[in-house]
């Protein structure tokens, strides 16, 4: 089984021959260095890179690439030798991105000469750095481990090897750039973009964050003036909303670079995605029928970019959400700039004194306001179709989805079977605007989550006008809450997810008994103030513990029967029965706990806690904002639209919900 690690943590290794495989998305240059048992390189004899791409035990790519195989043989390197290194950079002076923050995180697997994988490491949290120490192989007490590092240099390579303690690290990066320089010259070109009717090429988009996390709001400004079915249209400003959805980007498109790992002497090329490499690589996206002169291709489910039909699927959804936020914006700004035009027209026949007597003025008037409505019906028309385009589009995808990724209404639940792998991402519900009612957006975000989330449970009036009660909004909150926590524990292998419940007053019984009837629990909802402080304290303890075990480098020493699932923690009536050390314990679980396994729901109403002042508001900040109603209060990250989202929820009298927990709750007892 492999093993996924985090940053810190480490893991035994039981062969001595193996493969480095790293897949970034975009050409990067893979080093290995040698080092001595206080990690330093003694010289640039010790470091394998392009320019000299073997040392003892060390194979490494002659040149940049998306996708590297590195071979290693510890039974080859010098007894002197007891740490190897694996270092990424990104080639300088080019034409390319210059930091990870702007790419996709870079993918680390060792293998072995089968191609089974042994531990894996996506680095993340990269931003303005250009190198980075991405995993390393470390001798201890005769055995070899490997561990996670993930360690970034804004400096790139030479301030990498000198930190390493490398004479001459300058020389040697300009070496090894002039090798990547050189290489880069020989490569084969990126293919053109697709410009087939009917395809939309889809560029993926880094997630942009709110003023209170540490980014920008979004700014108004132009739309390109493409729309994604080919027509052109205005662009326009956007507005900006409080608070923006955590949608990821979509992965790389595996077919953006074609360069082999290392230089070949006329045989094929080897494609193959690097954690696949006993397959052959994935069919091409399928295809619909060729459509009709004039008449627009069919969509067909999964044919977006990927490896397997899940990520075509999930890369499709985010596609689609694009899509339909530029040509609603597109439609907006010639709204917009009719409406101006009217104005200005209007304008200069008020300013004429001879044009106010007589009909000349009324004829003006009425010329002004027929151009007017001629442009707004020019682009209705254009939003009209691609809005067809985009709901024939939705009509073939939804039934296609994955449970993960599907309504509750979806009859893939109904074959449900407990799954074996966690997938890449998880529906919390449904985005539309208001001028496309009908198409409903699937809401996905990434796996394992980054962000606790936030059930309001205030009273608050819906985006269709209805107003709900304090105590119908409660309910509404915790039947979200629940469907959202049944949904993760579906969605995970049986033992890998845990859910515990802190509800104070029991306030929340009727709605969380689908979760304590069937047993899927940790243990019973936890009452009282006492019950408050056991589960916070139990929580907090855990990442303490986890958090000093990676952060020492010793995650393989945890105490035995530590229970490594992700876990989630719900807490219902904050803050009844919150003093103010359980205040703080939850303030730091919400900061700390997601880096460490440990994920936060709250279900809430702010203005219960406003006697804290300001104390909580980083809390609330920290954490991604639900509703148990439909309400228009996210933006996406290009043009800033107000979003209408709406819960996942389970249909009035279905039993799916208790059926899917039915299964969890038997999965897990053959588990443990």
């Amino acid at each position: 089984m492999t093993a996924e690690l985090v940053r810190g943590q480490n893991h035994p290794l039981s062969q001595a021959r193996l493969e480095i495989r790293i897949s970034a998305g975009t050409p990067i240059v893979a080093v290995a260095a040698l080092g001595d048992e206080s990690g330093r390189i003694h010289g640039a004899e010790w470091v394998a890179h392009p320019g000299a791409p073997t040392q003892p035990g060390l194979e490494v790519s002659r040149q940049a690439a998306a996708d590297h195989r590195l071979a290693v043989d510890l039974d080859a390197v010098p007894e002197t030798v007891h740490r190897v290194s694996v270092l990424l950079a990104l080639p300088a002076g080019g034409s390319g991105p210059v930091r990870f923050g702007a790419v996709a995180a870079p993918f680390v697997a060792v293998t072995g000469l089968d191609g089974g994988e042994v531990a894996s490491y996506t680095i993340t949290g990269l931003e303005a750095e250009s190198a980075v120490v991405a995993l390393e192989l470390y001798r201890r007490q005769g055995a070899w481990k490997v561990r996670a590092v993930g360690q970034g240099y804004a400096g790139g390579l030479a301030e990498l090897l000198t930190d390493q303690e490398l004479p001459q690290a300058h020389q040697l990066a300009g070496s090894i750039n002039d090798a990547v320089s050189q290489g880069l010259a020989r490569s084969v070109q990126a293919p053109p973009p697709r410009t087939a009717d009917g395809d939309r090429s889809r560029q993926a988009a880094a997630p942009a964050l709110g003023p209170d996390q540490g980014g920008t709001a979004p700014q108004p400004g132009p739309v390109p003036p493409v729309s994604p079915y080919g027509g052109q249209t205005p662009g326009g400003p956007g507005q900006p909303a409080p608070q923006q959805p955590s949608y990821p980007g979509s992965a790389p498109d595996p077919d953006a670079v074609t360069q082999p790992s290392a230089p070949t002497s006329g045989g094929p090329i080897d494609y193959s995605h690097p954690r696949r490499q006993n397959a052959a690589p994935p069919p091409p996206p399928p295809t619909a029928p060729p459509a009709a002169p004039g008449q627009p291709a069919q969509p067909v489910a999964g044919d977006a970019t990927g490896w397997s039909m899940e990520e075509r699927l999930y890369n499709q959804v985010w596609g689609m959400f694009e899509d339909l936020a530029r040509t609603t914006a597109a439609y907006r700004s010639a709204v917009d700039f009719a409406e101006s035009r009217m104005d200005k027209e209007l304008e200069q026949v008020l300013s004429d004194p001879r044009s106010r007597i007589g009909g000349q003025g009324d004829a003006a008037r009425e010329a002004a306001r027929a151009r007017h409505a001629q442009l707004v019906a020019q682009a209705r028309e254009a939003l009209d179709r691609d809005l067809a385009q985009l709901a024939a589009e939705a009509d073939v995808v939804e039934p296609a989805l994955p449970p993960a990724y599907a309504r509750w209404d979806n009859p893939a639940w109904h074959a449900y079977r407990v799954p074996m792998e966690i997938p890449m991402a998880l529906r919390l519900g449904d985005l539309h605007l208001p001028e496309a009612e009908r198409i409903r957006i699937p809401m996905l975000v990434r796996l394992p989550l980054e962000r606790g989330l936030w059930i309001d449970s205030g009273s608050a009036g819906s985006s269709d006008g209805s107003f709900t009660d304090s105590h119908a909004m409660s309910r509404l909150a915790m039947e979200t809450a629940v469907a959202h926590a049944a949904r993760l524990l579906a969605v995970h292998p049986a033992g890998e997810f845990t859910v515990h419940v802190i509800d104070p007053a029991g306030s929340g019984a009727q709605p969380l008994a689908p979760l304590v009837q069937t047993g899927v629990l940790a243990a019973p909802p936890a009452l009282g103030a006492a019950g408050v402080a056991d589960v916070l304290g139990r929580l907090t303890q855990r990442v303490d513990l986890v958090q000093m075990a990676v952060r020492g480098g010793a995650a393989d020493s945890l105490p035995p029967g530590f229970d490594t699932s992700q876990q989630l923690l719900i807490v219902n009536d904050f803050p009844h029965g919150f003093d103010d050390r359980a205040v703080n314990q939850l303030r730091y679980l919400a900061d700390e706990g997601p880096a460490f396994g440990v994920h936060l729901m709250m279900v809430a109403d702010r203005e219960q806690s406003s006697g804290y002042g300001p104390l909580l508001d980083p809390l609330w900040r920290s954490l991604l904002r639900l509703t148990p109603v439909a309400d228009d209060h996210l933006a996406d990250p290009w043009v800033g639209h107000a979003w209408t989202y709406e819960p996942s929820l389970v249909p009035p009298g279905s039993q799916i919900l208790q059926q899917v927990l039915s299964q969890v709750a038997t999965a897990r007892t053959k588990y443990t």
